[in-house]
């Protein structure tokens, strides 16, 4: 028997004129973890779509050869069926559902045309403890986290006998905890037999985890390595035919006078109005600078930019916000753009964008007034600034009357960016900019932050990734527990220290 599990030999597959796959060629060994990395529009979930029969076979050319014999799967139904189950990144799960009921879903434990549940529940049960997750069966998959949510999805998928898990972007939306044990898992799976094949932009933990790596760029193959001879250095080189020496663009600072002050802004949680989400914060921004925002999970990061951004989180607001030295009103959405303030949420999907309109509607959407002097939008116009925010930011599209949710991560991003940029704000709020994002389109974003600094504007940027903040930002704040504990230029700062004033319950 072959060692290769899955072959895919040259697969392609074409949406609406446009190539997404040019002849790719994948094969995966029995009993690894593989995984495919590029950056986002190489073709990746394309491909594992193919597989798993989201694709049918006919809707491309190829051929695809699973434990020795050619497949052609005419739908999802299909591919399980043999084995072959994915999970995507937006997870689907029926949150009003318990975790039982959702991992039986069509695959219902029934006798004499009624389900058992009995034998639901402690079947449920035994999948539960296979992955790890304590958890009664009967429990409303809506009270579960998002990391819990993830390992129910295995639950499901290890219900239906898998044999070839596939896992787009398992770990994009999970804390550091979270993702370790979703890691931990997945070389358990590995050593009771199970295959499976990861995409991600995590290049750390795709060298943890990976036994080998396929390389996509621009939807064909670049090349299979073996994952433990190759440095991330390495895979950047193949995923964007290039070299990147500095994963941060040059920039010399220009920073200019003082811009916007957040002066002992404290915030309430709406769920538990006694409880102290911000605590007396203040914050300084300057023209020309960007200024990161640090802090652990819970600490207080995006509620504090969402609350001075509109009010659009809390309760018990307090403190001011004074801009170029005059207290602003910021208690609405309009009110903080007429003040020049924009905020970009970390999820572009659910706040920042109409996933099923064009880039077009999407880029004057909150700038409209602009475009409607008479009440009524110029269409002519909304073209014409939606063409130039296309061209200026290289946001890469067949045209701005593409349909947003069809775009990469990075280029929804770049459309988020537009959008906000259209309004002329002189300070933006950058949640997680990068999220999601690989390595080639975070450095396009990062050379659009920079310009915009260099404009004249002052941005503030919150970040996870502390090497990000590093390479960004002029200064950086820290926040722990919704208090400001400490605040360090761009020679002073390091991840260590940081994460010091990131672990202090209380500044002195």
């Amino acid at each position: 028997m072959s060692d290769d599990i899955l072959v895919m030999r040259g697969i392609t597959k074409r949406f609406a004129g446009v190539t997404a796959l040019h002849g790719v060629s994948l094969a995966v060994r029995r009993g690894e973890i593989h995984a495919i990395c590029g950056e986002n529009g190489a073709g990746k979930s394309t491909l594992m779509k193919v597989l798993s029969g989201v694709h049918p076979h006919g809707s491309y050319e190829g051929e695809i050869v699973f434990e020795g014999e050619p497949c052609e799967f005419a739908g999802v139904r299909d591919s399980e069926r043999r084995g072959i189950v994915i999970i995507h990144q937006e997870l689907a799960l029926c949150g009003q559902l318990s975790i039982a009921e959702n991992l039986f879903l069509g695959n219902e434990r029934a006798r004499r045309g009624f389900i058992d549940w009995n034998r639901t529940n402690h079947a449920a049960g035994e999948l539960l403890a296979r992955v790890g997750l304590r958890e009664n069966p009967t429990t409303p998959v809506h009270d579960l986290g998002v990391g819990k949510q993830q390992l129910v999805e295995i639950a499901k998928a290890l219900a239906k006998d898998v044999r070839l898990l596939i896992l787009d972007e398992p770990t994009a939306a999970l804390n550091d905890d979270d993702s370790a044990h979703l890691l931990d898992l997945l070389e358990g799976l590995r050593d009771e037999g199970v295959t499976s094949v990861i995409i991600s932009h995590k290049l750390n933990e795709v060298k943890r985890i990976a036994d080998s790596i396929t390389i996509l760029r621009d939807g064909r193959t670049i090349e299979t390595l073996p994952a433990g001879d190759v440095s991330e250095e390495r895979i950047i080189s193949g995923m964007v035919g290039r070299d990147l020496e500095h994963r941060f663009p040059p920039r010399t600072p220009k920073v200019g006078e003082e811009v916007l002050r957040i002066e002992d802004w404290t915030v309430h949680s709406p769920s538990q109005p006694d409880r102290v989400v911000v605590d007396r914060a203040n914050l300084v921004l300057r023209r020309g600078e960007i200024v990161g925002l640090a802090g652990l999970m819970g600490a207080g990061r995006t509620e504090l930019a969402m609350s001075v951004f509109g009010r659009t989180y809390g309760v018990g607001v307090s403190g001011r916000v004074l801009k170029d030295g005059r207290e602003i009103d910021t208690r609405s959405v309009r009110k903080a753009i007429r003040n020049g303030i924009a905020y970009v949420s970390e999820d572009r999907k659910r706040y920042g964008l109409n996933l099923i309109e064009d880039v077009k509607r999407n880029v004057s959407a909150a700038g409209l007034g602009k475009l409607a002097p008479r009440g009524w939008v110029d269409e002519n116009e909304e073209f014409s600034v939606a063409e130039r925010f296309r061209r200026s930011m290289n946001i890469k599209t067949p045209g701005v009357g593409t349909q947003v949710g069809t775009l990469s991560g990075g280029n929804q991003q770049k459309v988020v960016l537009a959008k906000w940029m259209f309004t002329d704000p002189d300070v933006l709020i950058l949640d997680e900019p990068t999220r999601g994002i690989d390595v080639g389109a975070k450095y396009e974003i990062y050379s659009i932050i920079n310009e915009l600094a260099d404009q004249g504007r002052a941005v503030l940027v919150i970040s996870s990734e502390l090497p990000e903040l590093l390479g960004l930002c002029d200064r950086v704040y820290a926040l722990s527990e919704g208090r400001i504990t400490g605040e360090l230029s761009r020679e002073e700062a390091s991840q260590e220290r940081l994460m010091h004033h990131m672990t202090q319950g209380q500044t002195s």
